[in-house]
């Protein structure tokens, strides 16, 4: 399901960016540009095929991006980053009688190669 939403929400998104992009530029970004309006009080022009496009795709898009919200919440209901991080396996040690002993905390420059000693 969360599948079938991610290639609609993707496939939304690339339509809304080729349907803005094919709309006529009216000069003047957030619809300030000069006038052209001649008398008429509201600057909105009416509204074009391409624009209630947008304005669908535009809807779509952000109802699927809720969609994915919820899924992604439910799926991690419960859980946190921190649970995962207390889930790590702890690292076995070799105790001085041959033995492992599991309790004791990884040394803080096990990270670090080892490199061959010159005797």
């Amino acid at each position: 399901m969360e599948n079938v939403v991610l290639i609609v929400h993707l496939l939304l998104a690339l339509s809304l960016i080729g349907a803005v992009l094919l709309q006529r530029s009216e000069g003047g970004g957030l619809g300030m540009g000069g006038g052209g309006g001649g008398g008429r009080v509201a600057g909105r022009s009416s509204g074009t095929a391409m624009g209630k496009l947008t304005w669908i795709l535009a809807g779509a898009f952000i109802c699927t991006s809720m969609v994915l919200t919820v899924i992604a919440a439910s799926n991690s209901a419960g859980s946190s980053v921190l649970d995962r991080l207390t889930d790590a396996p702890v690292r076995e040690e070799q105790t001085n009688d041959g033995g492992i002993d599991a309790t004791l905390p990884p040394a803080a420059g096990d990270d670090a190669p080892v490199l061959p000693t010159a005797d």
